[in-house]
């Protein structure tokens, strides 16, 4: 359930801060959104992967510690982040 290069690669270039960034908190949060909508699909068409519904939940607490660290460190970033991916009502 990994993303492709080019995905990974469209990913990078629509939330990186900078030319030569593929590390920052929103490229990994846009890249854990990503793999987290694709795992969920494939849970609700396998209810019983038990272990893969284990790697979904860390990845949510994964990115929801990302989301924390960022929004202590710049609220406006934050926000125009979870806005971009959608990702909070």
């Amino acid at each position: 359930m990994s993303l492709d290069t080019i995905k990974k690669q469209e990913l990078i270039n629509s939330h990186q801060t900078h030319g030569t960034d593929t590390g920052s908190v929103e490229v990994q949060v846009a890249m854990l959104s990503e793999r987290i909508s694709q795992l969920s699909g494939h849970l609700q068409k396998n209810i019983h992967d038990f272990s893969s519904r284990q790697g979904l939940l860390k990845m949510i607490g994964r990115r929801k510690r990302l989301l924390g660290y960022l929004r202590s460190n710049s609220e406006a970033r934050y926000s125009s982040l979870i806005q971009k991916l959608g990702i909070r009502g």
